[in-house]
């Protein structure tokens, strides 16, 4: 046995995958039989890593008579067990949760393969493993050979012993690293007979069936074997060349042999380093199946997903050609099939399923699988004879039969031939077949027509005796006829059947992805997923939407029938079941070895990112939706789940766009702060300090005009600044705006009482109608917008200039306009004129520019205030800014 060495000269046994870890790690100590140390090497690793200055905790332990084993627990901590009452008794439990909680670096925990009792989380206790290394924790286990899902038919047909705890590949493949503890089989059976393995009694048993030097040389061998290509396969790993030359198909089956058939593909599948498919052809035959075998094919269905296959559905009476259309279009080169031992009827004679395919795919290779198990014949072939009776289709079966017989008869008055007859009888057949529902009714019509017809239409007449020598033949001929028809009319009914639910399903799946891609917004997203859900399951959907990695409390139901009571989805236990596949981002609840006592089957709506939702489907009194309903469920929750991010994503590009535009607006005004700043400054100080320095020395005209200067320079900073608070207010979001009636007439006079001081230069007129017209605004941010309309006309027009203030009502609104007679604005500016930071030429030259941002901080108000703003030219020649507001009226009250 060899303990746990952590430098780069570890045996090449102990090499695990090497992989990004974004869990714990997982080491597995394998063995070929009980007793071999497996557990005595785990502990003594473990006392070496706690030298080292790890974290240890013996999570759990299987008791032991072994002194040696026990002693090596002194001196580590031990987590308690769970304890669950069962029966009377008290079993002990690996406590998960405890674990999870005291969240060591490195946890012991016994027994890989155990089946953990009822009332724990998981079914196995390898479950709880992977919920360990998720959460980050280092993992030591054991297992022995005899455990592994692929080997248990070899290791079953070795010690003729079957093991019912087992554990899928895929976990003992995915291990970290692999320690085989080995022991000399004869070595073994020495402890065996010493007795530090079993007690006395419990050894000599054990000796007499598995403990034999034959058996413990084969596991041995295996286990070995199993050791070797794993390490071959972590060699492989990284240079691996492409494996879709090779596919290996697999089908599945109620029939008991079927898990045989699978693990061996399964075994194949790797060997041959492939893609793995499991395909089930769905005939009419699967509808009449009992529980029992029903059963049995879901647990051969979850054992071909745990060995790695991916699932396929194909539907069709001939399973031959199904198989053979299925391989041919999914490239499978090798097809694993079990020879069925099931005993013959008079309706299955004929070549085998084996032959048949031989010859529907002569190209593909096919492996038979002998199947030891005793001969069985499917239920539902000795009970589907007998359909259930129905007034109604037996009334259709005689109005059918009464139609062809006055049929028949018009033709014998005819002169018709018999044979003329016959055809009719066989087309009421026919139509007794398609109008019927049951198969029963088309054999019926088959003997009854032949006995009216001997009846009618045969010498003697009216008998049911036949003195021609020909009738029996014609009989017979007519009987044979008419069952083949309604066999046949019986076999095109169920294709269409089954073509119509595929096409359904399809039409779903389709339909699905058209909505998603119109839905705008998660909860319009969720919505369109559930309603999908539901109509293609005819259950119960829920839905939790995950938002910063928190679900809300109650869940988002769409119940199957308007009259459903809901709350049993609304219970504490289903959101815990519920946050478990949020944090894990694995399936559980009803159907699944993760709580299965909920009333839901809980799956996760995966992102890139992690988990966006979780659904919720109804088991409550429900079967287990079948493959092709899991397949299609999980098509659209993947759909779901793809546009939710994109949501999501569209979304976060947004707010990035968003923060890029206001940085680039940041940028802009620092930019243009920086520059336009610096000339009213300068001015300002130039001429503050001509004025401090030469005060005496100059006249009073000088000193005017200077103090004029500086009064103008301070007013355009001033309006600056208070634009640029405007503009920051508007971008952050944080503009309030106080709605309420306001009279026209004040806003305009307060306005005009802040003009530029060049206003007096022009005459500026105010034309109101109505000297109660009010609109709807926020008199602080319009009488801004005033300021900077009637500004911007004096900023552009030459003195003694025309400026016209007017309002009147529109409808509903109120428009407002500023009329200039000045040069006009050009073409070009007028589709600009509201941009941000754009300025036109400024004909007064007196040095300073605008930053641009008067125009586009009136666009914006008004635009809050839900109004328009634009230029037109003024007649015969200036520039017209008129903006709209809702109006208001005049409260007579007040």
């Amino acid at each position: 046995m060899t303990g746990f060495r952590p430098d780069p000269g570890e045996p090449l046994m102990e090499v695990g995958p090497q992989k990004e870890q974004t869990g714990g790690k997982l080491k597995i100590f394998f063995g070929y039989a009980a007793g071999v140390g497996k557990t005595y090497a785990m502990l003594e690793a473990a006392h070496h890593a706690k030298s080292m200055g790890a974290d240890v905790v013996a999570g759990y332990i299987e008791p032991h008579t072994r002194p040696e084993t026990q002693a090596l627990l002194e001196g580590l901590e031990r987590l308690p067990p769970r304890r669950i009452p069962y029966k009377g008794i008290q079993l002990q439990e690996f406590d998960l949760d405890g674990a999870l909680e005291r969240r060591p670096q490195l946890l012991l925990v016994d027994e890989l393969a155990h089946t953990n009792a009822a009332g724990c989380r998981h079914l196995k206790r390898y479950q709880d493993i992977e919920e360990l290394l998720r959460a980050g924790i280092n993992v030591y286990t054991t297992i022995n050979v005899q455990h592994l899902e692929s080997l248990h038919d070899i290791v079953a047909a070795i010690s003729g012993v079957s093991i019912r705890e087992r554990v899928p590949d895929k976990v003992f493949d995915s291990a970290d690293q692999v320690e085989l503890v080995d022991i000399e089989p004869a070595d073994l059976l020495e402890r065996l007979r010493a007795g530090k393995i079993y007690r006395p009694a419990q050894a000599r048993r054990a000796e007499d069936h598995f403990f034999t030097q034959k058996n413990l040389a084969a596991l041995r061998e295996i286990a070995l074997r199993r050791t070797a290509d794993r390490l071959g396969r972590t060699s492989e790993a990284a240079g691996r060349p492409s494996v879709g030359d090779e596919h290996v198909l697999t089908c599945l089956s109620a029939s008991p042999s079927n898990a045989k058939v699978i693990r061996t593909a399964a075994r194949m599948a790797e060997a041959f380093h492939s893609e793995f498919t499991a395909l089930f052809v769905e005939t009419p035959d699967f509808q009449t199946q009992n529980a029992e075998d029903r059963r049995r094919l879901r647990a051969n269905l979850r054992l071909a997903e745990e060995l790695g296959a991916r699932i396929a559905t194909a539907y069709g009476d001939d399973a031959a050609v199904q198989i053979a259309e299925y391989a041919r279009t999914a490239g499978v080169s090798k097809i694993v099939l079990g020879r069925s031992n099931r005993k013959r009827s008079l309706r299955t004679r004929g070549r085998s399923l084996v032959d048949r395919l031989t010859e529907c795919s002569p190209d593909l290779d096919i492996y038979i699988i002998p199947d030891n198990q005793p001969p069985y014949r499917p239920r539902e072939e000795a009970r589907r004879w007998h359909p259930h009776f129905s007034w109604a289709d037996a009334g259709k079966t005689a109005l059918c039969l009464a139609l062809a017989t006055v049929v028949g008869w018009l033709f014998y008055l005819l002169g018709f031939s018999e044979a003329n007859i016959v055809t009719v009888y066989i087309l009421g057949v026919l139509f007794t077949s398609v109008w019927t529902g049951g198969r029963g009714y088309g054999a019926a019509a088959s003997l009854v027509s032949v006995l009216v017809y001997n009846f009618f239409f045969t010498v003697p007449r009216f008998t049911l005796l036949a003195y021609d020598p020909g009738y029996p033949l014609t009989f017979a001929v007519m009987l044979v006829a008419s069952l083949v028809t309604s066999s046949l009319t019986l076999r095109v009914k169920s294709q269409a059947r089954q073509a119509a639910q595929k096409a359904y399903r399809t039409q779903v799946l389709l339909e699905t992805s058209q909505k998603l891609q119109k839905a705008e917004g998660e909860t319009a997203i969720l919505d369109t997923t559930a309603g999908q859900l539901r109509k293609l399951l005819e259950r119960t959907v829920l839905f939790y939407p995950v938002n910063g990695g928190q679900m809300p409390e109650s869940p988002r139901v769409y119940p199957a029938q308007s009259e459903e009571d809901t709350a049993i989805y609304l219970r504490p236990e289903e959101r815990t079941v519920a946050c478990w596949v949020q944090k894990n981002n694995k399936h559980a609840g009803a159907t699944t070895n993760t709580l299965p006592s909920a009333r839901c089957l809980y799956l996760a709506v995966r992102g890139e990112r992690g988990v966006l939702a979780v659904a919720g489907i109804s088991m409550a009194e429900r079967a287990e939706p079948d493959a092709f309903e899991k397949n299609l469920m999980i098509a659209i929750l993947d759909e779901c789940g793809l546009v939710l991010e994109k949501t999501m994503l569209d979304r976060a590009r947004r707010e990035i766009e968003e923060k890029a535009r206001q940085e680039a607006l940041r940028a802009n005004l620092l930019r243009a702060i920086s520059h336009d700043l610096r000339t009213p400054l300068t001015s300002i100080s130039g001429n503050a300090g001509i004025l401090v320095e030469n005060s005496a020395l100059l006249d009073e005209s000088k000193r005017h005009e200077l103090y004029l200067s500086i009064y103008d320079d301070s007013m355009w900073l001033t309006n600056l600044v208070e634009n640029l608070l405007s503009v920051t207010r508007i971008e952050n979001g944080t503009m309030e705006l106080r709605m309420q009636p306001e009279l026209l007439e004040e806003v305009f006079q307060e306005a005009l009482a802040h003009l530029d001081r060049h206003a007096p230069e022009h005459r500026i007129t105010v034309e109101l109608g109505d000297d109660l017209l009010m609109a709807r605004m926020d008199a602080r941010l319009m009488v801004q917008v005033v300021i900077n309309l009637v500004n911007n006309a004096i900023k552009y027009t030459p003195p003694g200039s025309n400026i016209v203030l007017s309002a009147a009502r529109r409808g509903d609104m109120v428009e407002v306009r500023v009329a200039d007679d000045g040069p006009g604005v050009g073409p070009e500016a007028k589709s600009k004129i509201f941009d941000m930071f754009y300025t036109a030429n400024n004909d007064r030259g007196d040095g300073r520019r605008g930053l641009g941002l008067g125009l586009s901080l009136c666009r914006s108000i008004v635009t809050a205030h839900g109004g328009t703003i634009s230029v037109e030219d003024n007649a015969p020649h200036g520039a017209v800014f008129m903006f709209t507001l809702h109006s208001a009226e005049v409260n007579p009250i007040e």
